[in-house]
C-alpha cells in the first residue's frame, strides 16, 4: 500500500490498527466527538501520601496506558522512580504514552521493554540507546508517533486513552493545584502535560515541594488530581536546555541563521505585527537573534512567537519587539522564569498549540515557522526523526504543526560531515513537502515550485543564492558520493502519523 506521497506502507498492519494512509495536509471541517475521563469523587483531603508503591499496586494494571511529560527532559527523574516500582511490581502489557522520551529514560525504559513491562510506545520521539534498541525490534509492537499536536488530537478524540497519567511538578498543595513556574526545579510551562492532566482517568503529582493550599497559579487543578505523591527529587533544572537545544557557535549554522533571516526579511511576510515559531535545533534559535537586529532597523513589531520558548524570544519580548509568546514549553532557565514574571507570556497547552481538530489553534495564526531537519529531500519531504543509518535518533515534536505557517523555512547544511542532508529521498517522510516552502542551506536556498511568486520575491535579493532543490541534491552527493543503500527487514518498527492521525510513513527493523 502507498499512501500519496508515494510511502510503502504495510497495508495489513494498518487494517488491524484501523489508520488510514496519508493523502493531504488539508484537515477540512469535520465535526469530531471529544471524550472525557472517568472522575473518582474526593473531597480532596485525601491525596497526600508519600507511598508510591501502593499508588501503583491500587492503580496500574496489566494492559493499561500511562503517561509522562518531557518537560524536564534531560534532567527528569519521575520516569525512572514510577517506572522501576512498576516493574518490581510486575505489570505487564503497559502501553507508555509520553509527550516525549528523553535521554534520562532511556535505560530505564529499555529494561521495560527487556521484562515485557512495556509492549507498545505512542510518542513524539526517542533518541539514544532507545531509538537504536526500537529501530532493531526490540519492541514487540511499533512505535506510533505523533506531533505535538497529533498527540492532543489524539488524547482529546479518544485514540489515545490514558488510564494513569504521573506528572513531576516543582510545586502542589494538598489537593493538587500546580504549576511549573515556581520551586528549585521550576521548568516553566506545563503545556504537554496538561493534556494528561485534563484527559486521563486517574492523575497523580510527584512533587518535592508542598506548599500551602491554594497554591495559585495553577495550570494543573484540584478538580483533576487524584493523588500528590512527595518524592525526594522530581529532577534537575540545569538539564531542561541540555537535549535538543543548543546555542551554535559553528560558522556554518550562524551562516544559515543569517540567510534564513535574509529570507523572512526580504519577504512579503515581515511586516508589522507579524507572528513565529523557531524549532529547537541551533541554527533555528539562532535565526531569532538575527530577525531582531532587522526588526530594530526596521521599526517592525512582531504580534506573537509561539512554540518552545528561549532565551532570545524572551529578550525580544522584554525590549517590546514581540506583543505576546504563546508558550507550550520552556528551552531554557530564562524562558521558565519569564512566564513566572511577565503577563505577555501565555502558558498554552498542546491543544491550543497545534490539534487540528479543535476550533482554532495557535498554528493557524503563523506567518513565518523557522524549523530545522536530519534530511529533506526533492519533493520537499522532511526527515527529523531518523538517522542516515536508518535509526531512530529524533522526534516529530511541533514539526508538522509549525509547518502549517504562511512562510515554512527549514534550515540544514547541505552535510553533516559525510552525511547528506538535501537528497533525493528522505529515509523517513515526517512532514509532506507540500508543507515546506523555502530550504536555506550554506550554499544557497531553493524555493518550492508551488511558490513561484515567493521565487521571484527572493530571486533579487542579493547574497542568495536561489537553486532548485535537485541542484542543491547534486552538489551534496558531489561532496559525500554515492550512498550504499541501507538495509532494512520486512518487520515495521515504527509508525509515523500526520497530524490528521493518518500514516505518513512506516519505519523498518534495522538489519544487522
Amino acid at each position: 500500500m502507498e499512501n500519496k506521497l508515494g510511502r510503502e506502507l504495510p497495508s495489513t498492519l494498518l487494517e488491524k490498527l484501523d489508520f488510514k494512509p496519508f493523502t493531504t495536509t488539508e484537515i477540512g471541517h469535520p465535526i469530531v466527538q471529544r471524550t472525557a475521563p472517568k472522575v473518582r469523587l474526593s473531597t480532596g483531603d485525601d491525596k497526600v501520601t508519600n507511598d508510591l508503591k501502593q499508588i501503583v499496586k491500587d492503580n496500574v494494571k496489566d494492559g493499561m496506558t500511562i503517561s509522562f511529560h518531557h518537560h524536564f527532559r534531560n534532567g527528569d527523574f519521575v520516569f525512572n522512580q514510577v517506572m522501576k516500582e512498576i516493574m518490581a511490581q510486575g505489570i505487564k502489557d503497559l502501553t507508555l504514552a509520553p509527550s516525549s522520551l528523553t535521554g534520562a529514560m532511556n535505560d530505564v525504559a529499555i529494561e521495560a521493554i527487556k521484562n515485557g513491562t512495556v509492549t507498545n510506545i505512542t510518542t513524539s520521539g526517542m533518541r539514544g540507546s532507545l531509538g537504536d534498541e526500537v529501530s532493531h525490534g526490540l519492541l514487540p509492537n511499533p512505535v506510533i508517533f505523533r506531533s505535538h499536536g497529533g498527540r492532543a488530537r489524539a488524547i482529546e478524540n479518544g485514540d489515545i486513552k490514558i488510564d494513569v497519567a504521573f506528572l513531576g511538578v516543582p510545586n502542589s498543595d494538598r489537593c493538587g493545584n500546580a504549576n511549573g513556574m515556581y520551586g528549585d526545579e521550576a521548568f516553566g510551562s506545563l503545556g504537554y502535560a496538561l493534556m494528561d492532566a485534563n484527559y486521563a482517568d486517574k492523575v497523580v503529582l510527584l512533587t518535592d515541594n508542598l506548599v500551602d493550599y491554594p497554591n495559585t497559579p495553577a495550570s494543573i487543578k484540584q478538580t483533576q488530581v487524584d493523588y500528590v505523591v512527595e518524592v525526594d527529587q522530581v529532577g534537575d533544572p540545569d538539564k531542561i536546555g541540555s537535549g535538543a537545544t543548543r546555542f551554535t557557535k559553528d560558522p556554518k549554522n550562524l551562516k544559515i541563521a543569517n540567510l534564513v533571516s535574509d529570507v523572512i526579511t526580504k519577504s512579503s511576510y515581515f511586516k508589522d505585527g507579524f507572528s513565529f515559531q523557531t524549532g529547537s535545533g541551533g541554527a533555528a534559535l539562532a535565526v531569532t537573534r538575527y530577525l531582531r537586529t532587522a526588526m530594530v532597523n526596521k521599526n517592525i513589531h512582531a504580534s506573537f512567537g509561539l512554540g518552545g520558548i528561549t532565551k532570545p524570544m524572551v529578550d525580544l519580548l522584554e525590549e517590546g519587539l514581540i506583543g505576546k509568546l504563546m508558550d507550550v514549553q520552556d528551552f531554557d532557565k530564562t524562558a521558565a522564569q519569564s512566564m513566572k514574571n511577565n503577563l505577555d507570556q501565555q502558558e498554552i497547552d498542546a491543544s491550543w498549540y497545534a490539534d487540528p481538530d479543535n476550533k482554532g489553534a495557535m498554528v493557524d495564526q503563523l506567518d513565518v515557522s523557522i524549523l530545522s531537519a536530519l534530511e529533506i529531500d526533492t519533493d520537499f519531504n522532511v526527515n527529523v526523526l531518523t538517522g542516515s543509518d536508518g535509526v531512530i535518533r529524533g522526534a516529530v515534536g511541533g514539526h508538522q504543526d509549525a509547518a502549517t505557517a504562511k512562510l515554512t523555512i527549514i534550515c540544514a547544511p547541505l552535510v553533516r560531515g559525510r552525511i547528506p542532508s538535501v537528497v533525493k529521498s528522505v529515509g523517513t517522510a515526517v512532514t509532506p513537502g507540500s508543507s515546506i516552502d523555502v530550504l536555506v542551506t550554506e550554499r544557497g536556498i531553493a524555493v518550492n515550485t508551488n511558490r513561484p511568486e515567493l521565487k521571484e520575491e527572493l530571486s533579487n535579493v542579493p547574497g542568495l543564492n536561489v537553486y532548485t532543490i535537485d541542484e542543491l541534491a547534486d552538489m551534496a552527493q558531489q561532496i559525500v558520493g554515492q550512498e550504499a543503500d541501507l538495509q532494512f527487514t520486512d518487520r515495521t518498527v515504527g509508525l509515523v502519523e500526520y497530524r490528521d492521525g493518518s500514516i505518513i510513513d512506516a519505519i523498518k527493523e534495522v538489519k544487522d
